[in-house]
């Protein structure tokens, strides 16, 4: 809001002020805010004091005019967009364990180099305060999605009862190692494959097959994962579940387990 007095008593209050109506005007008020109210003001005076009524009006004025240029953009633009648009350049951060730092870097920056390179990112890392924080940058939305996906991959602690889409690594008479999450192989044996008996591994997998694997144990000394197939199919009726370390192979086996305990059954 702007301010013109003769010097008389007569006044004019201006709004939306040029740069001449500053300069040679006696007042430069800015008065910023919403629909519910004022949020900041700033006055600049060349003349002794304020009447109110002058104060009165200029308020009003501004209201009246914030109000309508609000009344304009609403119609545009009603609300923030949920996000920039995907093209628009943007940085995002991530914060992982630091004992991860080694994992998303890879040897000899292998990991993170091939992330950048089929993300089409920017990706930083650096170590501060015990903690690994890392920075990826791009113009494609998508790309930094997809990184950050990957990073969120390498970073997860495997969880027993989960299922996950895995890679068939390495074939063995045995059984399949899997790769159920980045840089995590799990023995997948071959009783574990199906409910039907399987006596050799023949034709059973491609190596970099995609399946989808339960993560059913943990070893608690080794650490060692071991998945199942099976578990993720109904169990044929009338089939008994089998005992660790047993194949769950096709014939109906059927068992009566007794358990005695001070007579009782």
């Amino acid at each position: 809001m702007g301010l013109i007095t003769d010097g008389k008593g007569r006044f004019a209050v201006l709004s939306d002020i040029l740069g001449d109506e500053d300069h040679l005007g006696d007042m430069d008020f800015k008065v910023t805010g919403t629909d519910k109210g004022i949020c900041a003001c700033q006055m600049d005076l060349k003349i002794q004091g304020l009447p109110m009524d002058i104060m009165v009006q200029a308020l009003t004025q501004a209201k009246e005019g914030r109000l309508h240029i609000l009344g304009e953009m609403m119609k545009t633009l009603s609300a923030p967009r949920e996000d920039y648009k995907s093209h628009a350049p943007r940085i995002e951060k991530m914060v992982i364990a630091k004992e991860y730092i080694g994992a998303v870097i890879g040897p000899g920056g292998k990991i993170i180099q091939e992330m950048q390179r089929e993300t089409n990112t920017t990706i930083s890392i650096e170590e501060v305060n015990n903690e690994g924080i890392i920075e990826i940058s791009s113009v494609d939305k998508d790309g930094i999605e997809a990184a950050k996906a990957r990073i969120r991959a390498i970073t997860a602690t495997p969880e027993v009862g989960e299922v996950y889409e895995g890679k068939v690594k390495n074939i063995m008479e045995f059984g399949a190692f899997v790769e159920f999450m980045p840089g995590k192989d799990g023995l997948l044996h071959i009783s574990e494959i199906s409910w039907n008996r399987i006596d050799k591994m023949d034709g059973v997998f491609k190596e970099g097959e995609k399946i989808k694997v339960k993560l059913i144990e943990v070893d608690k000394k080794t650490g060692k994962y071991r998945l199942s197939k099976k578990v993720l199919d109904p169990r044929p009726e009338g089939m008994a579940e089998s005992a660790p370390g047993q194949s769950g192979g096709g014939e109906n086996v059927v068992r009566s387990v007794v358990n005695r305990t001070n007579g009782n059954w």
